[in-house]
């Protein structure tokens, strides 16, 4: 199995940017595919960003497109999530996710396509 943490959350004002990391442990010799997502109160978790094994492959949803980009570094077992140009709709829990894939360019939108779980990191846009 894959223990995911993240870091990098915090407190910014609107325009600033941060970078998430997911560091992943465990089985980490499989081919895994990786994701963020979050959940601010009050609301369903939400989609934000995936990218495949080999990192060729990402995707985004439409809110962020051109302000965030994901990125990975299999040799530190390490996702990355740079946010820029961050707004106050983006203050939310963030959590990474993984799941083991066979496909090493296909990522994954859906939750219920990751078996793997981080435990959060906050991030807080104030205006």
């Amino acid at each position: 199995q894959v223990r995911l943490v993240e870091s990098g959350g915090g407190l910014v004002q609107a325009g600033d940017s941060l970078r998430l990391s997911c560091q992943a442990s465990g089985r980490t010799s499989s081919t895994y595919a990786m994701g963020w997502f979050r959940r601010a109160p009050g609301k369903e978790r939400e989609f934000v960003a995936a990218i495949s094994w080999n990192g060729l492959s990402t995707y985004y949803v439409d809110s962020v497109k051109g302000r965030f980009a994901v990125s990975r570094d299999n040799a530190k077992n390490t996702m990355y999530l740079q946010m820029n140009s961050l707004k106050p709709e983006d203050t939310a829990m963030y959590y990474c996710a993984a799941t083991y894939t066979s496909l090493s360019s296909k990522y994954y939108t859906a939750g219920n396509d990751y078996y793997y779980w981080g435990q959060g990191t906050q991030v807080t846009v104030s205006s």
